[in-house]
């Protein structure tokens, strides 16, 4: 295994749309994007034997851990809100499942989605920048599969190890959580969908307005968001406000198609355009 830039632990995801199943989870969008930024990517994850997706990972390093079932999500966007349903769950990921060589990479991304990440996990990587988006430690569902926030115990032991977290408001059960974010993390970043991000920093705070966009998918806009956040802060040295802009900017490109494939092919379209590549 090669030296890798960008690590992404999570579960990958079959997600349920109108249009048919698509692969989806905060690794699939963030390992493509952080590819796309010129990152030799990996991923941890887990799925059952029979969702074929790896081929749209072509390029990526894959270490998936074989599972009874895919875990598998449905998000209806409302004026009020996302109603997100959850039928399966693959396997847990555990210290013991991430091979040595990734241990040491430049960036990593712990991104889980149904609480499967054992957050304990961040003590592996002494020698790497480690980012999160928690969302998925504050996830709970009912017998039907509705999810709702809960709190995360392992919070307060967890937050101050990251280099940056960045998280939505709508993924907090309350505002006291939200306050005890403030507090314990470093950098903390807040996205409010088509109302930008704020940014906690070093005693201060920023907002960064959304460029406008056409909104066709918004699902992975906010892993989308995290990934380019990340990748940028790493490449300008923890530069938190620069960091802001440019993933705002490849976020709002993101939810004008649908798709994995599509929006990381709409991304780097742009990128290309910006830096005059034909």
């Amino acid at each position: 295994m090669t030296h890798i830039d960008y690590l992404a632990i999570g579960h990958i995801t079959r997600d349920l749309t109108p249009e048919g199943d698509k692969l989806g989870g905060t690794v699939s969008f963030s390992s493509r994007l952080a590819q796309a930024l010129g990152c030799k990517t990996a991923v941890l994850t887990s799925s059952s034997l029979d969702f074929k997706w790896q081929h749209e990972l072509s390029g990526i390093e894959i270490l998936s851990i074989p599972a009874a079932e895919t875990t598998t999500f449905e998000n209806i966007y409302t004026p009020n809100g996302r109603i997100q349903t959850l039928s399966g769950n693959a396997a847990p990921l555990v210290a013991q499942d991430v091979p040595k060589a990734w241990q040491r990479a430049s960036i990593v991304h712990l991104g889980p989605m149904d609480d499967e990440v054992d957050p304990a996990m961040i003590h592996l990587f002494s020698n790497s920048m480690v980012c999160l988006t928690p969302q998925g430690w504050h996830r709970q569902w009912d017998e039907n599969g509705r999810v709702t926030p809960k709190a995360w115990a392992a919070a307060a032991d967890i937050l101050p190890l990251a280099a940056a977290v960045v998280v939505s408001l709508e993924d907090l059960p309350d505002e006291e959580t939200f306050n005890l974010y403030q507090e314990l993390c470093k950098l903390l970043v807040v996205t409010k969908g088509d109302n930008g991000c704020t940014v906690y920093y070093d005693d201060e705070i920023r907002h960064f307005p959304t460029p406008p966009a056409n909104e066709v998918d918004a699902t992975g806009a906010g892993d989308t968001f995290a990934t380019a956040y990340f990748v940028r802060l790493y490449q300008t040295g923890g530069n938190p406000w620069e960091s802001a802009r440019f993933a705002n900017e490849i976020a709002a490109l993101s939810v004008e198609h649908s798709g994995v494939s599509a929006k990381i092919t709409a991304v780097q379209a742009h990128l290309k355009k910006e830096t005059g590549q034909k």
